[in-house]
């Protein structure tokens, strides 16, 4: 972006006196002032400790100015500050702002599960036609969307938008704040029922990412879902889903370790690649369809941008150490539902080893996590998972459940203090043919387990 400050001063409604400053010219807008471009401008922001506390900090790495909230003392004199009621707000004004000024149409993608691989799977079908700009990281919540915003180039065609919740009213500031041309649902599951308590509440919160959809806006959702189907009302729709009474269903789909190919009923005779695992990803796949529909891209730009989209890391990958043991890591989040999809694809890979299974706490659950981590057994079968080692604290529940399945020394525990004791269990055991696949909520940081089996498998 590039703005001068004068500009920035009165979209946010700064009110002080900035006309000495006002042509000064702004590049950047970062929030982490060790982080930050020359020519940025600094919002601080609430958090463990008050973002005003590294003003000095952010002016010394290349800060031109920065937000100051009013009722906060010491403002200073010695460099551009722009006065405003509350950064974070004067903040979101001027993505909003911004957001107007270059005009995308905007993809907003929300879900349960899938909205990231969904959000880059659209990004690449639609960049195969347009200029697009997509939300980087996870930057998916009231801080990291505007963040996304602000740092799209000028000539933006489209943006496309994650967007995450964890509270009622989240998703309908974001989606106001965006404005979108298509929503995407991608489906609803149990993350963050600790908080909504049913899957209902949870389908009520995610149809807010419709409260800012323009009004000849399309929305996209999972139809096999009826939460949604029965919350749709007037809404202009597009559904996908296994179900043929979707408008995007498969015909046919063949599952592999590093890819899968699927047909679609819109176009049987084309044969479409994603190069990731689970059959749970088509899925992600025909929203993404669907989204390039409704901007008229030819379904042979989609098949080819398809076949080789980028996969944010640390999502599901495989990992492969020089004996030979290969690893299937998903350990950014974990649900009941996710986890589950997970162990059923993992059952079906061959391998003339064992399989082994480390499972981590899904957080999150509330009151419902003892039920739910227990239903992850109907995924354990001891003739197909050999091994399972369970870390955390919830999921012990899921460790008792499995007792009368898996003899004992095939069965391992470990709380959430004892990942030490985890590493050298693993790092005894796995053989060059085995099979492994780790899966937890980021909480339970089982990407150390997975650095530390790498380790051991290079040595």
């Amino acid at each position: 972006m590039k703005m001068q400050l004068g500009e920035i001063a009165r979209v946010t409604g700064a009110n002080n006196d900035i006309e000495q400053w006002a042509t000064i010219e702004v590049t950047s807008v970062a929030f982490d002032a060790r982080q930050l471009n020359a020519g940025a401008l600094f919002v601080p922001l609430a958090g463990a400790r008050n973002g005003h506390d590294f003003v000095e900090q952010a002016f010394t790495n290349g800060a031109v100015a920065t937000f100051w909230a009013s009722d906060h003392a010491d403002q200073p004199t010695d460099f551009p500050v722009l006065v405003v009621s509350d950064p974070l707000e004067a903040y979101q004004q001027l993505a909003m702002h911004y957001l107007q000024k270059i005009n995308p149409k905007v993809v907003a993608i929300t879900g349960s599960n899938g909205k990231t691989t969904t959000k880059d799977m659209t990004a690449a079908v639609l960049g195969s036609q347009y200029n697009i700009h997509k939300t980087q990281a996870n930057f998916n919540n009231e801080i990291g969307v505007p963040q996304t915003i602000l740092s799209m180039e000028a000539n933006t065609e489209i943006l496309v938008v994650e967007m995450g919740m964890d509270r009622p009213g989240q998703l309908t500031a974001l989606s106001e704040l965006t404005m979108p041309d298509v929503a995407v649902i991608t489906m609803i599951g149990e993350a963050h029922i600790e908080f909504f308590k049913t899957r209902a509440k949870i389908a009520d919160a995610k149809m807010e990412i419709t409260d800012g959809l323009k009004e000849d806006g399309l929305l996209i959702y999972a139809g096999d879902e009826p939460l949604l189907n029965e919350r749709i009302g007037p809404l202009t729709t597009a559904t996908f889903g296994s179900s043929t009474t979707n408008d995007l269903y498969p015909l046919q789909v063949r599952a592999g370790e590093t890819k899968t190919e699927f047909k679609l009923n819109a176009w049987p005779e084309i044969t479409f690649t994603i190069p990731m695992m689970g059959t749970y990803n088509v899925n992600n796949a025909l929203a993404a369809i669907l989204v390039g529909q409704q901007f008229h891209i030819k379904p042979e730009l989609m098949k080819k941008a398809l076949a080789h989209f980028e996969v944010t890391r640390n999502r599901t990958e495989w990992l492969m150490g020089q004996t030979g043991a290969r690893m299937l890591s998903d350990v950014y989040n974990s649900n009941p539902t996710a986890a589950k999809e997970v162990l059923h694809n993992f059952s079906h890979f061959e391998t003339d080893g064992r399989r082994i299974a480390v499972l981590g706490d899904m957080l999150e659950l509330g009151t419902a996590s003892k039920k739910l981590h227990e239903s992850l057994a109907q995924e354990l079968d001891p003739t197909v998972i050999q091994e399972v080692f369970l870390y955390g604290d919830e999921i012990k529940p899921l460790y008792f459940s499995l007792q009368g399945r898996y003899e004992p020394e095939h069965l391992h525990y470990f709380n959430r203090y004892e990942q030490a004791e985890l590493i050298n269990s693993l790092q005894a055991m796995i053989q060059p043919a085995d099979l492994i696949v780790l899966k937890a909520s980021h909480g339970l940081h089982l990407e150390n387990v997975v650095a530390a089996l790498q380790a051991i498998e290079a040595n």
